[in-house]
This record gives C-alpha cells, sequence and structure tokens, in this order.
C-alpha cells in the first residue's frame, strides 16, 4: 500500500520540470541520519533534500548538557535558512520535537517556506509558555517506569538543578520508539541516538514574526505512537489547526516504519500547496 501510494504521487509529478526542496529536521536524540530512507527515495525521484544537524546531534559533537538555551539548539536550521537565496522557498519538514524547530522557523523565516510538514510533532503556535502546550507538547512515558527507569539523565548544571539532558534507555528504545519498525532499523538507532538537550528544548517559546500564519502547514499523525500520543496529537490540531490533517497507521518513527507511505504523504502535501 505504502509503494503504491508513493508511486502514484509521483506519476502526478512526472509531467512537471518543478521539484521542490525538502528540509528534514530530526527529533530530539536523532539526527540527519534518521531520514536515510526518505532522503534515498526522494533523491531518486529527482527532488532536492537537506537534512539538518541540529546543535549536539549527528554529526555536531557538542556535549548537550552545555547547550541550555532554545536559540543555541536550533541555529543550525536558522543559519541554514539565511544562507538561503531570497528568492528560494523550501519545505520543511519536522519530526517529534523537530516541530519546535519548524514553528520557530516559520515565525522568522515565512518569506523563504512554502509548507511546513509536522510528522509525529510537536506543534505549539508560541512553545511551551501554559501548563496545557506542556501537557500536549512533551512526551508521558510514565506507564514505561519511574523517570529514572526510562532516561538515562545528565546534570550538566549539577544535581541540585534541573536535567540538561535526557536520553530513553537503550533497552527501552524499540519498545517505545520503533516497535513497528525494521529491527535493523532500530539496532542502527540504537548506535546512534544521543542524549538531547532537554533544557534547551523546555525552554522553547517563540515570538511571532513575518507571516508565520501564511505557511501552510499539514500535520502527519501517528495512530500508534508512545511518544507524542494519538490525543496529543488531536489535542495541538485542535488548538492550531493546521490546512490539513493525513493519518498514518505508523509508530514514532515512520521514516523506518512506513518510508513509502510517508514518502507519498510528503509529495501529496507539497501537490496540495501548491509547491509542485
Amino acid at each position: 500500500m505504502g509503494e503504491e501510494i508513493a508511486v502514484e504521487m509521483e506519476m502526478k509529478v512526472k509531467t512537471t520540470f518543478k521539484k521542490p526542496h525538502f528540509v528534514l529536521i530530526h527529533g530530539i536524540s536523532g539526527g540527519g541520519w534518521c531520514w536515510y530512507k526518505i532522503r534515498c527515495l526522494m533523491e531518486n525521484s529527482g527532488y532536492t533534500v537537506s537534512c539538518i544537524d541540529l546543535k549536539g546531534a549527528g554529526i555536531d559533537q557538542t556535549d548537550p548538557n552545555t547547550i541550555l538555551s532554545f536559540k543555541e539548539y536550533n541555529n543550525p536550521l536558522l543559519q541554514f535558512l539565511s544562507s538561503l537565496n531570497n528568492n528560494e522557498k523550501v519545505i520543511l519538514v519536522g519530526h517529534s520535537a523537530g516541530g519546535l524547530s519548524l514553528t520557530d522557523a516559520i515565525h522568522k523565516f515565512a518569506k523563504k517556506v512554502s509548507l511546513a510538514v509536522y510528522v509525529a510533532a510537536t506543534m505549539l503556535k508560541m512553545g511551551f509558555v501554559t501548563e496545557d502546550d506542556i501537557k500536549d507538547g512533551v512526551p508521558d512515558l510514565s506507564e514505561f517506569g519511574e523517570i529514572g527507569d526510562v532516561y538515562d539523565i545528565g546534570f550538566g548544571l549539577g544535581l541540585n538543578n534541573p536535567p540538561t539532558s535526557m536520553l530513553i534507555k537503550k533497552e527501552l528504545q524499540r519498545k517505545i520508539i520503533y516497535p513497528m519498525s525494521p529491527q535493523e532499523d532500530s539496532t542502527l538507532a540504537a548506535m546512534l541516538l544521543r542524549p538531547g538537550p532537554i533544557q534547551a528544548l523546555r525552554s522553547a517559546q517563540f515570538e511571532e514574526g513575518g507571516d508565520a500564519n501564511g505557511v501552510p502547514r499539514i500535520y502527519i499523525k501517528t495512530t500508534k505512537d508512545h511518544v507524542i500520543k494519538p490525543q496529543q496529537q488531536d489535542a495541538m490540531i485542535k488548538k492550531w489547526p493546521p490546512t490539513d490533517v493525513y493519518v498514518l497507521e505508523s509508530d514514532h518513527s515512520p521514516f523506518f516504519s512506513a518510508p513509502f507511505t510517508l514518502f507519498g504523504l510528503l509529495v501529496k502535501a507539497a501537490i496540495s500547496a501548491g509547491c509542485i
């Protein structure tokens, strides 16, 4: 089914010369590497693709315990957008906490973003401002145990201060993040995941700027998600309604568990927004 959707979407754009530039943003603890299947599908179909490593992620070796502000964490994406020509537009795709990076970007670079796609992502217009924002946008993994049993926690500022980094324990990663994904992908992820700068992410708050409301937004909801649960996704969708919502029967990592379907939905989103 996923391959059929991807082929159908590609058939619709085969005769056009306009192929958009997709910029893919990972979630906490991930990196540009997590998009390898989607990048391969896109580049083989003629699309331009950039996979961003945020601060302290992927090949960026910054110690996450030293990254204390969201501004610093998201700087690689903002620098990338700043480097684009003024007449160049991209499609931003953010997974999980990468949704915060997307929202920051459309507030600051609305004119350079033709479409924002949130994949099982935190979608909060102003970031973490209220208790409801935290309830809706922060993973609640209490069903898997106490916080110290679920996460490896870093205290870069000392044990008397809030945590500076967190990483789901290796023995729980497949159960929580990748239950529907191929074993080889969850094995790869276990080798590459890094502690995420949790204090920086929790500080994410945005000021409205430019024409953020003028950027079309698509939400891809994952129905089998243990991290950003479907009810949390529904709450964020209701609070800040996107242009459209697509539903995907997937775990939290559809780039592994449903790559062909996700690719097809990304192309469909680009077509619906007039980017193709």
